[in-house]
């Protein structure tokens, strides 16, 4: 079994900023990190391997400094990883990003050998718009799952794919090749082994693909091909908190303390009034 999972080299940090004129995000002087939200699928992908065999593939288009990522998952089991990095792919929104990911993941499929499922992380802390894993199989017509859970494989064909929405659980049978894309909170991703860590640094099992290897046309990729337009930034000013903390004796001092507070604030009192009305209190 051929995996390949989607892995996004963003910034630390949720504070993310723009540039006024090109619309798209600031990089410098941000230290990134693998995307939270991958780690789910990351894990997903490794598990299914425990279980089934076959190999896991870490796949990012990201900045050269995005090998970093790639060594970390690595250093978690995936067997290997390929950054595509090109300055043609700069600037690029999700509709962009897949088309690159899709290219991709054919190249994969043709040269090194049959692609069975692809994983991605529910969305990204740097934008979180969930668009990847469905535009991904949209481009390689593949089935898509969202959500999902967990997944076992029925036969050489299908895989079982349980997902967790608001109110429900569901259990879905997907004909392989398909696309899924994990929980955020599915499940807890393992740690970094040293005998990977020794692996990659005797192995090298990370390469880079540029434009040179895909062959795309640059109209279809990066800026270019994004017909997302950042028309518009405001910045939010940080809200003042008065950063108070009360250590209460028990659940009713803190109850009371904490109406009293509110109570004493005139926003905030009214805030909770309007609350209570609202949700039929008097």
């Amino acid at each position: 079994m051929r995996i390949i999972v989607g892995m996004k080299w963003v910034p630390g940090t949720t504070s993310v900023r723009i540039d006024p004129k090109t619309g798209t995000l600031i990089r410098e002087g941000v230290p990134s990190i693998v995307n939270p939200h991958d780690m789910p699928a990351i894990e997903l992908a490794l598990q299914l391997k425990d279980a089934y065999g076959g190999e896991v593939i870490a796949l990012t288009m990201s900045p050269p400094p995005a090998i970093r990522g790639l060594e970390y998952l690595i250093g978690m089991g995936v067997d290997r990883a390929i950054l595509v990095s090109d300055r043609v792919y700069a600037g690029a929104d999700t509709l962009a990003t897949s088309y690159v990911l899709a290219k991709a993941i054919e190249k994969i499929d043709k040269e090194i050998g049959k692609v069975d499922l692809v994983i991605f992380g529910q969305e990204t802390i740097d934008s979180s718009t969930a668009h990847i894993g469905a535009q991904t199989a949209s481009w390689l017509d593949w089935p898509y799952i969202y959500y999902a859970h967990s997944a076992k494989l029925i036969d050489n064909n299908k895989i079982l794919v349980e997902r967790v929405l608001e109110n429900a659980i569901e259990d879905w049978e997907v004909e392989l090749p398909a696309v899924i894309a994990t929980h955020m909170k599915a499940l807890k991703p393992r740690p970094v082994r040293l005998i990977n860590k020794i692996r990659y640094k005797v192995q090298k099992p990370l390469v880079t693909w540029t434009n040179n290897e895909l062959k795309l046309d640059p109209r279809c990729a990066g800026l270019k091909g994004s017909p997302t337009i950042v028309a518009k930034t405001v910045d939010v000013p940080e809200v003042p908190r008065k950063k108070v903390i009360y250590t209460p004796k028990d659940g009713e001092d803190a109850a009371k303390w904490l109406i009293k507070t509110l109570m004493e604030d005139e926003k905030a009192s009214k805030a909770l009034i309007k609350a209570l009305k609202e949700g039929g209190g008097k």
